[in-house]
């Protein structure tokens, strides 16, 4: 009974001792492992992705109305001046009589003036300047009979004054109607036809502001493109300056990076990058910096410790492909291929 049990407690010691051993042996791999991968293994290559982009320039025009109808949808390719929607405005079309109204009125007066007063004015200015000048020739006559008369003794002075008198009176009422007929015959003031003329122009004027409105009731193309974005639909109202539209300049690509400071000593201005575009069976391409700014204190990235390290800024730069590419669409991920990775 007692050998037994000695046996049976060796057997257990036996057992734990070779656990043990294995244990002993996977934490001695582990740390092999562990410290090899630390000396051996190199951290993998830092991706700097960015995306194509485009210039979208906005449709948008002076005439606030309805839209009517649009001839274009959006992925539609559209050269420079096609017609692009159109824009109904009835308040504008009123304004627009309004002021040919207008126009018609001062051309009107402007005609009236210049051609002067009428002939029967002239005549009755004529025909009173003559009464007048009738009614002077008598007076003087009864003042020099009067005159004569009063040297000789026969009338009185005061008959003499009162002929005296009377003749002045038809004198100056000559004067008067003679100036109301050269008057009449002249025409209106020099001044007066400068305004009248001045008023068919501001009329013109008026006419020509709202029709420059009009023309803005059917929107062209401002470029060659892609309808990228249709904004309003049809039977909406659109107020002034209102984006009706943007059309893709997809003759105006580039590529845009966001990348840290320290990666600026290879993105220099003017040089030339090698860059990959997954969407296009990742073909590989070559492009030119043109643009290099920083995006600013809210594209700082943060160092991770809060002594020994800095803050790093972020700058955007953008390049454009020296080949053209076709396919290239905006929003396609670009891949920055760093040559220090190669």
């Amino acid at each position: 009974m007692a050998e037994n049990q000695q046996a049976n407690a060796a057997a257990s010691k036996k057992k734990s001792n070779s656990i043990f051993l294995c244990l002993a042996i996977i934490i001695f791999g582990v740390l092999v492992l562990a410290i090899a991968g630390f000396l051996f293994m190199t951290p993998p290559a830092e991706i700097i992705e960015g995306q194509a982009d485009a210039t979208s320039v906005r449709v948008s025009g002076k005439l606030p109305g309805r839209v009517v109808e649009f001839y274009v949808s959006e992925g539609d390719n559209v050269r420079k001046g096609d017609t692009l929607v159109h824009i109904h405005s009835s308040l504008a079309e009123a304004k627009l009589a309004q002021a040919e109204g207008m126009q018609t009125v001062a051309e009107s007066t402007n005609e009236k003036v210049d051609a002067g007063t009428r002939k029967q004015i002239i005549n009755s200015a004529y025909e009173l300047w003559m009464q007048a000048q009738a009614a002077a020739t008598i007076t003087q006559k009864t003042f020099d009979r009067m005159d004569a008369l009063c040297k000789e003794g026969v009338v009185s002075e005061q008959k003499r004054d009162e002929a005296k008198a009377a003749y002045d009176a038809a004198a100056a009422a000559e004067r008067a109607a003679r100036s109301q007929y050269e008057m009449a015959k002249d025409g209106a003031q020099r001044e007066d036809k400068k305004a009248a003329a001045a008023m068919v122009n501001v009329a013109k004027g008026g006419v020509a502001e709202v029709e420059a409105l009009l023309e803005d009731s059917y929107l062209v193309a401002p470029c060659d493109g892609q309808i990228e974005t249709i904004y309003p639909h049809v039977g909406e109202l659109v107020s002034l300056g209102a984006p009706i539209m943007s059309v893709l300049r997809l003759d105006d690509k580039w590529v845009t990076f966001n990348v840290r400071e320290e990666y600026l000593e290879n993105l220099t201005m003017g040089k030339e990058i090698d860059i990959m575009i997954p969407a296009l069976g990742r073909k590989e391409a070559k492009a030119r910096i043109f643009y290099i700014a920083d995006l600013g204190s809210y594209a700082t990235w943060r160092a991770t410790k809060s002594t020994g390290d800095w803050d790093s800024r972020t700058f955007q730069i953008k390049a454009r492909t020296i080949d053209s590419i076709p396919d290239l669409r905006p929003g396609m991920s670009i891949i920055y291929l760093d040559p220090n990775d190669k």
